[in-house]
């Protein structure tokens, strides 16, 4: 059987001109990134590594050692290569410019360097969304407007797993692929050709501790799945709840199911949870691509304007059905 590696399928996408040759080379970067943090990653206590960091946040969140490392990965990874006019973190207030030593590129590039990373000091799994855009200007330093653009314009998105085995998973706009690293040959290996999401599911993923802060029409959902047979549902739903999205959405792809993280009475002043540029955006177009939905239970994700670069907002995406009837169920409210 052959075995096709990322570059090999990034080259075949470069030749059909589904992509660039620098979007090649982008996406092949991150790639690497993605092997020097899961190496950390799997490492452990062994390196030092867990624990608190003693820094927080742009957002106020303390950070673990990992999250720094895993920025600071990325960011010289993709510093050097000419593919890119700036980078944007989730851990950093402010756009990473390019150092002018350098050449740049036409394209943007945004992360979560490291998803779920509450999980890390009880080794669960953890991940690294990303997502690219193509930059505005020319010949000058982008600024946060620069990024601030609806996540339908994104030309990539991807998130990689560090699980039992590390996992890329990738669209640039015509489906959705998977790679699967092979530690022994450090390639990764390109298993999950085309993954859909399943339109029927029988499971969901909430923080159901949250129940009392949501919304009537999230609380009128959840309640339904919870009556199982016995409910309007006729049928038995299970709860999943790794409190990594990366992990929640990886589940849902493969498996199907609906991942919801609401606008409550906890985050109302904030305007959601999740950041829509480093992991509502990236995530709704991986999901699309997969035949799923994603909104905010009032609008597509994808159709939002950005107001500025950490912009918080409620997420449920996943099984298209299930999403639509969330969606209704705020329409009704």
């Amino acid at each position: 059987m052959r075995r096709v590696t990322l570059t090999q399928f990034l080259i075949e996408q470069q030749r059909a001109g589904r992509i660039s040759a620098d979007l090649r080379l982008l996406i092949e970067v991150v790639a690497r990134a993605v092997k020097a943090i899961s190496v950390n990653v799997s490492k452990g206590a062994l390196a030092g590594v867990l624990g608190e960091a003693g820094t927080d946040n742009v957002q106020g969140e303390a950070q673990k050692k990992l999250d720094v490392i895993a920025n600071e990965i990325l960011l010289q990874a993709n510093e050097w290569g000419g593919h890119l006019a700036a980078m944007a973190s989730e851990e950093v207030e402010e756009v990473h410019q390019i150092p002018f030593d350098y050449p740049k590129g036409g394209y943007l590039l945004l992360f979560d360097p490291l998803d779920g990373s509450s999980n890390i000091d009880v080794n669960i799994s953890v991940g690294t969304i990303f997502s690219v855009l193509r930059s505005p200007t020319e010949g000058a330093d982008p600024t946060e407007q620069s990024f601030l653009q609806p996540g339908r314009e994104q030309v990539a998105a991807g998130y990689a797993l560090y699980g039992p085995s590390t996992m890329l998973v990738l669209t640039v706009g015509k489906g959705v692929h998977g790679f699967t690293l092979d530690r022994e040959m450090g390639s990764f290996i390109y298993t999950h050709p085309y993954m859909t999401v399943p339109v029927e599911t029988g499971e969901f993923a909430i923080n159901a501790s949250n129940e009392r802060f949501w919304e009537a029409p999230v609380q009128r959902y959840v309640a339904e799945l919870r009556q199982g047979k016995e409910g309007p549902r006729g049928r038995d739903f299970n709860m999943r709840w790794v409190a990594s999205m990366v992990a929640d959405v990886h589940r849902i792809l493969i498996r199907g199911g609906i991942f919801m993280y609401p606008l409550d009475e906890k985050c109302r002043s904030k305007g959601g949870k999740l950041r829509l540029m480093y992991e509502a955006n990236p995530m709704a177009m991986i999901i699309e691509q997969a035949g799923g939905a994603a909104s905010t239970g009032r609008e597509r994700i994808l159709d939002l304007q950005p107001q500025k670069l950490h912009q918080r907002v409620p997420v449920v995406l996943g099984s298209l059905n299930e999403v639509e009837r969330v969606v209704a169920y705020h329409r009704e409210a």
